[in-house]
């Protein structure tokens, strides 16, 4: 009873100094705390070396970080060999092979990566000197296995072809090249003609001249004392050969003269990827980074946000509409984006513009302003709970030269950016009128809009300036032309109208699993497509002409009447030319550069709604690719699907390749096998 009583006391002393509180007015906020990085010990071995070690107790774990401070570099007609250079030296040393490697990292549950800039390795610090074993062993010793280069290639080529049809991966394109031009680092492009040039010698050379320890920065964090470390950084890493490594200096790249707009077109596309960029010169450190950090918070780095609040939340011509503000040693950028319909891409850049002009011009409220600081030191908080954050901020103060007290007093800085900051950044670093405004869509639906925001050029998925003339239509071509010509590609009327049926046997590998594929195809838009992992069927789909019906492990998955019919002429050979008497409207779309080749594109519209555009060669009349664009919940995105490496089997001209692209997956099935006119099972196309 007594601590019922207690309590009761409690609750009233607490509500009567509730009651005192004046609710009319706002509480201030607090004053910022001070934050205490962590104190951190560093000295340099006689071979240059600069070693930072940051003791931290809490677990008993160890990491190092190696990281290398040189220019960046130009790779020219090999882009993309820097890339390769980690994967090259975790993949087998002189004495270890790659699987050898993985095994012991497993054994004591280490990590180990490599890059061209940097060797990592964590683990427990029990198991420190094991880790040091290997770590030092991929420094010292990569043997670069010359099969492991073929497959990083062959990789790369994937990803090359994978991000030609991503719209964000061809703005990131265009914007790279305009913003720096193609004589920068940071403007190169890869392509597949780069990969194939680079050679196993450049990874030496490269290894050679830049891994060394004059231009290296070793951070040791964790379970370790500054003696410890001192003993294992000499040890360890005192022999390590200096040696003369070259430096870079580069034209400074400046915001345009007036904006430019650049359209890049893809006919097949929904919505318009948008970005507004520039480049700035903001260095890392600098004493306005953290101001126009604040700045930036309030125009569009959160969802709460003017540009998000405006375009989403108001307009509700996005899912998300965002801007961001970067340093760098070099040069930085400003870049705000977001992925909008296409009927409002013009509005859009209005809006964008319209915003960047306002925070220029106005005082932002204090709310807004109080709200942009309490995220941004959130966000610092949470980084403050990784260990390796306190190292990378000690090598960012010796790298950068920064004050001792930089990120001491990050979150005082941030609490004392004022609007006046605000507005002074704005008008330093927000340009809506130098400003090159790049458009990744259909061309032919807003690209008539666009030339009122500056000079408009054309571009191409590489950056590179392109005709528009050169991408419309021939004159007189029409649907019924393109599938002429398509017919007489694959082997004309007489070869067509003796085919009964084809079984196509494929392979191919998908989140490192084995699948075979069976595709049979038949007259009267027949078909039945397999997919197995082993004994194992994973999916199967079967149209027999009228009826369809899908599965999937084993369960059946239902089908509305237009799927059905689409899954018909789809998965059919040589449909195309059934779908005038099926009732389905046809019309041209235009051109698309697909494998860097014209295509001309057809828009199919079948009789129960369903829609699609297929693509066919404008030089070979062969069919290269299956378009569709798929709506969810979480916005638009294209499927493809592409015919590759035709090959003629008993005088009709049959693809070899597919190449499927569902959102960012990539299925790529070699066909094997191609049997044309066999005699199938009466059940072949039964449909359940």
């Amino acid at each position: 009873m007594k601590k019922h009583y207690t309590f009761i006391a409690l609750l009233l002393i607490s509500f009567a100094a509730l009651s005192q509180i004046d609710r009319s007015k706002k509480p201030e906020p607090a004053p910022a705390k001070e934050i205490k990085i962590g104190e951190y010990e560093k000295f340099e071995l006689k071979n240059g070396l600069k070693v930072i070690v940051v003791e931290n107790n809490k677990i008993p774990r160890v990491a190092f970080s190696l990281i290398l401070d040189r220019d960046p570099l130009l790779e020219k007609e090999k882009v993309g060999y820097l890339s390769m250079v980690g994967q090259l030296m975790r993949s087998g040393t002189t004495s270890r092979t790659k699987a050898q490697l993985d095994e012991e990292v497993d054994f004591i549950g280490a990590n180990l990566s490599a890059s061209s800039t940097s060797v990592f390795g964590s683990s427990l610090t029990k198991h420190q000197d094991k880790l040091l074993d290997l770590m030092t062993d991929v420094l010292y010793n990569p043997s670069f296995p010359e099969e492991e280069l073929e497959k990083i290639k062959k990789q790369t080529i994937s990803g090359i072809k994978s991000s030609e049809e991503n719209p964000n991966a061809i703005s990131s394109n265009v914007r790279s090249k305009l913003l720096y031009g193609s004589d920068h680092p940071y403007g190169e492009i890869q392509l597949e003609e780069h990969v194939a040039n680079i050679t196993m010698q450049d990874i030496r050379d490269y290894y050679n001249t830049y891994f060394r320890p004059n231009i290296a920065y070793l951070a040791i964090v964790g379970d370790i004392t500054a003696k410890d470390a001192k003993k294992i950084a000499k040890s360890r890493f005192g022999s390590w050969e200096r040696g003369e490594v070259p430096t870079i200096n580069y034209d400074q790249p400046t915001a345009p003269e007036g904006n430019k707009v650049a359209v890049v077109n893809r006919s097949n596309s929904v919505q318009t990827v948008l970005n507004i960029n520039y480049p700035i010169d903001l260095k890392p450190g600098s004493p306005e980074f953290i101001k126009a950090r604040v700045m930036n918070q309030v125009l569009g780095g959160s969802s709460a946000s003017r540009l998000f609040m405006n375009i989403r939340e108001d307009k509700g011509f996005t899912y998300g509409a965002y801007s961001s503000i970067s340093s760098d040693e070099l040069v930085g950028n400003f870049n705000a984006s977001a992925s909008v319909r296409t009927d409002v891409t013009d509005s859009s850049v209005v809006e964008f513009l319209y915003e960047m002009t306002k925070i220029r011009n106005e005082d932002v409220g204090d709310d807004e302003l109080q709200k942009a600081k309490n995220v941004i030191i959130g966000s610092f908080g949470r980084s403050l709970e990784r260990p390796q954050t306190i190292a990378s901020f000690a090598v960012n103060q010796e790298r950068y030269d920064l004050d001792e007290n930089y990120y001491n007093n990050y979150v005082k800085n941030v609490q004392g950016v004022s609007k006046k900051d605000v507005k002074e950044m704005a008008n330093r670093y927000i340009k809506p009128e130098n400003s090159f405004i790049v458009t990744v869509g259909k061309s032919s639906e807003m690209a008539d809009k666009m030339g009122k925001f500056g000079e408009l050029k054309h571009y191409d998925i590489y950056g590179n300036e392109v005709d528009p003339a050169l991408a419309k239509l021939p004159e007189g071509l029409t649907v019924e032309s393109v599938f002429n010509k398509y017919k007489e590609a694959v082997g004309g009327e007489e070869a067509i109208s003796k085919f009964e049926n084809a079984t196509l046997n494929m392979s191919a590998e998908m989140m490192g699993q084995q699948i075979a594929m069976t595709l049979i195809m038949a007259k009267g838009r027949k078909s039945k497509m397999t997919l197995a992992m082993g004994p194992m069927v994973a999916m199967s789909a079967i149209s027999n002409g009228t009826d369809a019906s899908t599965a999937q492990m084993g369960n059946k998955v239902p089908l509305k009447d237009e799927q059905k019919e689409e899954l018909a002429f789809a998965n059919g050979l040589f449909t195309e030319f059934e779908l005038s008497a099926s009732g389905a409207s046809t019309r041209l779309a235009g051109v698309e550069q697909i494998g860097g080749k014209d295509a001309y594109g057809v828009d199919v519209t079948l009789s129960k709604g369903s829609a699609y555009t297929l693509y066919f060669d404008a030089e070979s009349g062969l069919k290269v690719r299956f378009s569709k664009v798929i709506e969810t919940p979480q916005g638009s995105f294209t499927q493809t699907v592409d015919y590759l490496d035709y090959k003629e089997v008993d005088g009709l001209m049959i693809f070899h390749k597919l190449i499927q692209k569902v959102g960012p997956q990539n299925i790529e099935a070699n066909v094997s096998e191609v049997l044309i006119n066999q005699e199938l099972p009466a059940d072949t196309f039964k449909v359940e």
